[in-house]
């Protein structure tokens, strides 16, 4: 788990999902709460913004604990499966933004095609200090996403 709250590792992620030609301006730690309003998922993605899109990539594969067995694979949609991972902000129909518990905020994203994704962006990076820009870009991507239409 320690090992998402990694800016390098986040970036390795997220330039995986570039659109060619595409820069990362800023990427986060963050939690997707919903998908498409039917299917209400906690789990941790990496949340970016490029020029052109917002991307969505999940940190690492969802496993669970059982007793039995340390870790078992989570076959649940991802958010890939569900929506997507990039996404160009035309697309985009509406976004409300909302304050949280603890500074977190939370962005309500309606697509232009109907599909739907509930985005929580923390105030803070994690533990270990190891997303040292987290609040600089958080700020960033919250300036993008502000500049959509609500």
């Amino acid at each position: 788990m320690a090992g998402i709250f990694d800016e390098a590792n986040m970036n390795r992620v997220l330039g995986d999902c570039l659109p060619e030609g595409e820069i990362l301006q800023a990427g986060i730690h963050g939690i997707t709460l919903q998908v498409n309003k039917k299917k209400t998922s906690y789990f941790d993605v990496y949340i970016g913004v490029t020029g052109q899109y917002l991307l969505v990539a999940e940190c690492e594969e969802r496993q669970y604990l059982t007793a039995a067995y340390p870790k078992i694979r989570d076959s649940r949609k991802t958010v890939a499966e569900d929506v997507g991972v990039c996404f160009p902000f035309e697309d985009i129909r509406h976004c409300e933004i909302k304050k949280a518990i603890m500074g977190a905020v939370n962005c309500s994203i309606t697509f232009r095609n109907g599909d739907f994704l509930r985005l929580q962006l923390p105030k803070r990076g994690g533990l270990g200090g190891g997303m040292p820009r987290h609040a600089e870009y958080r700020e960033k991507i919250l300036a993008r996403l502000e500049s959509l239409p609500r």
